[in-house]
């Protein structure tokens, strides 16, 4: 299995990088934090304090990135009033290491964000914006944590399965390959990507979805976001599919932050 197994080290060989920038440059006051992770490890976040009965928005990147991916967002969100709190998934940004980072470790640290501010004492709605990975991260969450009662979804994955299977197409790899990989991971590590997977998880949450995704999306395809619509609750999920728009510039489209804005304060008031 050593050609499995150096399969398995491709996938995780991504160049861990910290931010370069701060909010500082938007003249934006934050103060970092250090939040407890599940695993005794730390995560390494800015927590923007608006008001202390605002609600917050937990802010999540994507794959390989760290929480600058989130400044576009921070900047347009600090003027609606929300208090704000982006951070570095575990083997991302400043974050403590793992080994094998999954969606399902994502969404375990969206968790550990979650706590973290309870704990501080805030009682006030808490919502979550994640992109890419982390879009299925907060969906993952919100189906295990009551405490999100609100998700922004961009460009997210409805299964881990069928993002590998479509990099492997990407790559000419033969197909079969993908589920022989998958069969090995579980019972190597115990990775049940049926379990992980977004798709599977978001009828299990009572919050408010806004799933937002290129319609030219080449590393997500468009039909992950419409699996993931499909799957939710009619009456809870909204999918904007945005044409001419990619994986990493939907938030460009220039009603991008009006509906979100429309969105959260549907959904989020306190």
């Amino acid at each position: 299995m050593k050609f499995l197994d150096s399969l398995i080290d491709r996938m995780y060989a991504y160049e861990i990088t910290s931010h370069q920038v701060t909010p500082e440059k938007y003249n934006i006051p934050f103060q970092e934090v250090s939040i407890p992770a599940s695993d005794a490890g730390k995560l390494y976040g800015w927590h923007i304090v608006v008001a202390p009965n605002a609600p917050t928005m937990i802010l999540l990147h994507g794959w390989s990135r760290n929480l600058s991916r989130t400044l576009p967002y921070l900047q347009a969100l600090y003027p609606m009033g929300y208090n704000l709190l982006a951070f570095d998934t575990r083997n991302h940004g400043s974050s403590s290491r793992i080994a094998r980072p999954t969606v399902g470790t994502f969404a375990e640290d969206v968790v550990s964000v979650v706590k973290f501010l309870r704990q501080q004492g805030n009682t006030s709605p808490i919502g979550a914006i994640g992109l890419s990975v982390g879009g299925g991260a907060v969906i993952n969450a919100a189906g295990s944590s009551d405490q999100i009662r609100s998700v922004v979804t961009i460009g997210a994955i409805s299964h881990p399965k069928a993002v590998m299977r479509f990099e492997f197409r990407k790559r000419r790899v033969p197909v079969f390959l993908a589920s022989l990989l998958f069969g090995y991971m579980r019972r190597k590590y115990g990775l049940d990507f049926d379990v992980i997977a977004p798709v599977n998880n978001i009828r299990k949450s009572q919050a408010e979805f806004l799933l937002i995704h290129g319609e030219q999306d080449e590393t997500v395809p468009v039909e992950q976001a419409r699996a993931l619509s499909a799957a939710g609750s009619p009456e809870r999920t909204q999918l904007w599919v945005i044409p001419q728009k990619g994986h990493s510039d939907c938030h460009t489209h220039p009603q991008f932050f009006d509906k979100v804005r429309e969105f959260l304060k549907k959904t989020l008031t306190v």
